[in-house]
């Protein structure tokens, strides 16, 4: 028996496709962020730091589809995020930081649940932490991920 599609079946899957490859080019991570685009980001000052959380992937290594719902969870309360600019009193307190800074640049790092102050932008968010709010630093924040 020959599949039979409906016209308008054929268009909510056209439009399905296009809005989820929509969404997926706006959405900001870390390997799509360019000089140009952190340049158009705010410029953290005093002893603030500028962190890019990190985006949870739409599928599991497994191929499994993560449900919309628990994406949405675990953005909100995502735990890692990588610094993309740091304020220019950031780790200069040679009394708090004796030994030197806790993190750089480009770099991986930890922070408390819902640290920072939230700024919404177009592709997703990006938060300001307190430079003491940085917990640890992390190579690839996949390893830490809990499951879903």
């Amino acid at each position: 028996m020959a599949d039979i599609k409906l016209a308008l079946q054929e268009k909510y899957e056209k439009e399905d496709k296009n809005e989820k490859k929509e969404i997926k080019e706006k959405t900001l991570t870390s390997e799509s962020m360019t000089e140009p685009e952190i340049d158009k980001l705010p410029q953290p000052t005093g002893w603030r730091i500028l962190v890019l959380p990190f985006v949870m992937p739409e599928k599991s290594k497994g191929g499994v589809i993560i449900a919309q719902e628990s994406l949405d969870r675990a953005r909100v309360a995502v735990q890692a995020g990588y610094v993309l600019r740091m304020g220019p009193l950031a780790y200069q307190d040679k009394d708090k930081f004796t030994t030197g800074p806790w993190c750089q640049e480009k770099e991986w790092v930890i922070f408390a649940r819902y640290a920072g102050s939230r700024l919404q932008i177009e592709g997703g968010e990006i938060r300001i932490l307190n430079d003491d709010e940085v917990l640890a630093t992390v190579k690839d924040p996949e390893h830490i991920l809990h499951a879903i």
